[in-house]
């Protein structure tokens, strides 16, 4: 089965495990589940998802190079069937592919070009399988170069994809709290407890547990930590994101790597910031702009306060972004890239104002106009002069959904200035 069918299996999984995860969190009031921060969190893997249809070429091009024309060994698919051999094969494969992504993770906390992709999916200071799924949308840049090694030897393409979707689908599930301690599992796999371990700001677990499956991997290079009652892990960044912009979550450390390079006086500096430790400032510039650090015991969650009327409008929206994001997927399935440019760019438009309302910004309830009156009119327009009869229906449907955001957000708006009135 190819490795997207698999990924595509998963989803409703992923989805059902989500929904039953937050019954539990409401049953039991443990609080960890706020929509907010959820809805940034999907919205980022949204992102994430759909900016990777444009850009997944650039990995299979480089691994399927490596593979035809540097390969030390000839591995046909059959020596990947149901025998003894085949099954050792394919368990070596996803040994192996685990191993490489534990050094790709290790790097991506440890040198700071590979940190600005990879930390959008630490920024969320909640942890459930909404965080799991807050993924970043310029990991395309650099992480297939971990994996060539696997391509080198000569493993088969189809193979290292299916195991990659494994390894992705099993980290799924280890983003939860509900689950607390696993026994003899915590010593030999990468369990709840040992990857809260690796999305915790506590000095003591900080750049730990880097393994995908295997935990082992971890005990061997001295980058484990155990969960510890006590010290309880605060999830999050020491630089934290303090907005709810999905973009914006994957530019913020480019931008904090840019404002160093530009203002360094070194040429080597200036270069340097890129590929030097994480965290690692050139001497001039830290001199000129310091950047304490905030102490743990200050630390609150960003959660700013927006009237309920607001917040709903919001969760109502996403749950239609949501419903938008599945028909791109099965749209470009179908018809490729070029034939969801259009509702890409409809979909990342609704997402950026999204995040705007979530954070009760005044000015994003006027880019919520300009959405709902100019932007998602003249993309629905172009999905159906240049679509097929899919695009023409679907270009329709959005019309309606519309057209019944316009009266949500009338209602919402005169719930706000009423809200406004009484408490003058």
């Amino acid at each position: 089965m190819p490795a997207m069918d698999l990924i595509a299996l998963a989803v409703p999984f992923f989805l059902l495990a989500l929904l039953a995860e937050l019954a539990i969190d409401r049953v039991r009031g443990t609080g960890y589940y706020r929509a907010n921060d959820a809805i940034n969190s999907l919205s980022a893997g949204i992102l994430s998802t759909t900016f990777g249809y444009f850009t997944r070429l650039l990995p299979l091009v480089a691994w399927g190079f490596v593979l035809q024309h540097l390969a030390l060994i000839d591995m046909p698919l059959d020596w990947f069937d149901a025998s003894a051999r085949g099954i050792a094969l394919w368990v070596t494969a996803a040994v192996a592919w685990d191993f490489c992504y534990y050094w790709f993770h290790r790097m991506s906390h440890e040198v700071s070009i590979l940190w600005a992709a990879h930390a959008v999916h630490h920024q969320s200071e909640d942890y459930n399988l909404s965080t799991a799924l807050r993924q970043t949308s310029t990991g395309f840049l650099f992480g297939w170069v971990f994996y060539l090694p696997l391509f080198l030897v000569g493993f088969p393409l189809e193979v290292l994809l299916t195991v990659n979707a494994v390894n992705l689908i099993y980290q799924f599930w280890v983003h939860t709290q509900v689950v607390r301690r696993m026994g003899v599992l915590d010593r030999w796999l990468v369990t709840p407890s040992n990857h809260r371990v690796h999305h915790a700001q506590n000095e003591r677990y900080i750049d730990r547990n880097y393994g995908g499956m295997f935990i082992v991997w971890d005990r061997l290079f001295g980058t484990y930590a155990d969960e510890r009652d006590d010290d309880p892990v605060v999830f999050g960044v020491r630089k934290p994101l303090s907005n709810w912009n999905p973009f914006w979550a994957n530019c913020q450390v480019y931008d904090y790597l840019l404002f160093d390079a530009r203002r360094t006086r070194r040429w080597r500096d200036k270069l340097a910031v890129w590929f030097r430790r994480t965290g690692w400032r050139p001497a001039d510039v830290a001199a000129r702009y310091p950047a304490p650090k905030q102490p743990l015991d200050a630390f609150r969650k960003f959660d700013p306060d927006v009237p309920r009327a607001q917040r709903n409008y919001v969760l109502v929206q996403f749950l239609g972004a949501t419903a938008l994001t599945l028909f791109i997927a099965r749209w470009f399935t179908e018809a490729g890239a070029s034939a969801v440019v259009a509702p890409c760019l409809l979909l990342w438009a609704w997402l950026y104002v999204l995040g705007g309302l979530n954070e009760g910004r005044a000015e994003s309830r006027r880019m919520e106009w300009r959405r709902l009156l100019v932007v998602n009119p003249l993309l629905l327009a172009w999905m159906a002069l240049v679509g097929d009869v899919p695009g023409a229906a679907a270009s329709a449907a959005g019309l309606l959904a519309t057209l019944a955001s316009i009266a949500h957000f009338l209602h919402t708006n005169n719930a706000l200035k009423q809200r406004l009135i009484e408490q003058t």
